[in-house]
């Protein structure tokens, strides 16, 4: 997969992505600052959700249209809560353009088929699906329409979502699928990450893997990057006492910040499957066990436990050798600290 001149397969670094959200709070200026804020702490891009209140859902106040359940949002009505937290759609050729200025990939997550021709004209490098639209079969179609990578979030998926997701792909012509294991809390139950499914993604159903993140602190995203995952997503806000929708579960610049390092150590500790040493480690060796003389020998006594030991440091023969002169008669004379090469030295 390569997201604008990013190339993401099972050597490449993570994908590290700043999510905007709702973390703008209704001000153009803070999501200017956010997007150089998300640079600073080494976010490889940025997205953004393009949506309006009329997109997502319909203005009625009735029951079904409340929300409930225990969430940060509760009893606020659907639309009232995305008419506050949607970007508005003026902004976006402003934020790509700081975003492009600053080096941040740039793309969004559309949701319906308006906003989808809408980010046409922005000329994104990708797409996408949020976890709560993997069963919007037509959107998923539209989007896969214009050939471009997708990445799905399977926050609310079960097996057959996914499949069905990736079927209407690849049945568009599109197989530059990369899908993210989501847990659609807000913030979401640490033990409820279920980050070995990461490799699991990658191997069923034969894409890359990622995370889409909305555990609180960076565990969970080291954990994924462990594991596998080749994409990393994060709710990203510049600073949470401003606010809004999404603040309580996302991260600030100094969050943000120790995560992308964390990550990249964690990339450097994963290392490569090699038993080879290199010439540091070979060193290492030094300080490893051999055989050496302890006590002084004359030609003709016996080597026994006492005067013939395996001990640090690892100039004299391999301890495997020990039991091979234990009992025989020393052909020379030893002086204890002897290094033990063989009997005729």
């Amino acid at each position: 997969m390569k997201i604008d001149n990013y190339i993401i397969d099972s050597q490449s670094p993570v994908f590290i992505i700043a999510e905007l959200s709702a973390n703008h709070n209704g001000s153009l200026e803070t999501a200017i600052e956010t997007i150089k804020a998300a640079k600073r702490a080494g976010a490889d891009a940025i997205k953004f959700q393009t949506y309006t209140a009329d997109t997502l859902t319909l203005d009625v106040k009735n029951d079904d249209f409340k929300i409930k359940g225990g969430t940060l949002w509760d009893d606020k009505y659907l639309y009232d809560l995305y008419q506050e937290a949607y970007t508005p759609w003026n902004w976006h050729q402003h934020l790509f353009d700081v975003a492009m200025e600053e080096g941040l990939i740039c793309f969004s997550s559309p949701f319906d088929k308006t906003a989808v021709d809408f980010l046409e004209t922005l000329n994104v490098p990708a797409y996408k699906i949020a976890s709560f639209e993997i069963t919007d079969i037509p959107l998923i179609e539209y989007v896969a329409s214009k050939g471009k990578p997708i990445i799905i979030s399977t926050g609310i998926a079960e097996v057959e979502d996914i499949e069905l997701a990736i079927a209407t792909c690849k049945r568009m012509g599109n197989s530059d699928i990369a899908l993210l294991k989501c847990t659609s809390s807000y913030p979401a139950p640490i033990e409820e990450a279920n980050m070995i499914m990461i490799a699991d993604l990658a191997k069923r159903f034969n894409v890359i893997s990622g995370l889409s993140d909305h555990t609180m602190g960076s565990t969970v995203p080291i954990v994924a990057t462990v594991l596998g995952a080749k994409i990393i997503e994060k709710h990203f806000i510049l600073d949470r006492n401003i606010g809004g929708p999404d603040a309580d579960f996302s991260m600030d610049e100094i969050e943000f910040t120790a995560m992308v390092k964390a990550v990249r150590e964690a990339e450097k500790a994963v290392g490569v499957i090699d038993y080879n040493l290199t010439p540091k480690q070979k060193k290492g060796k030094d300080f490893s066990r051999s055989l050496y003389i302890a006590e002084n020998i004359k030609e003709g006594e016996v080597f026994t436990e006492e005067n013939l030991k395996s001990v640090r440091p690892g100039f004299g023969m391999h301890p495997k050798y020990l039991k091979n002169y234990l009992g025989t008669v020393a052909t020379k004379s030893w002086n204890k600290g002897d290094r033990f090469i063989n009997l005729e030295e």
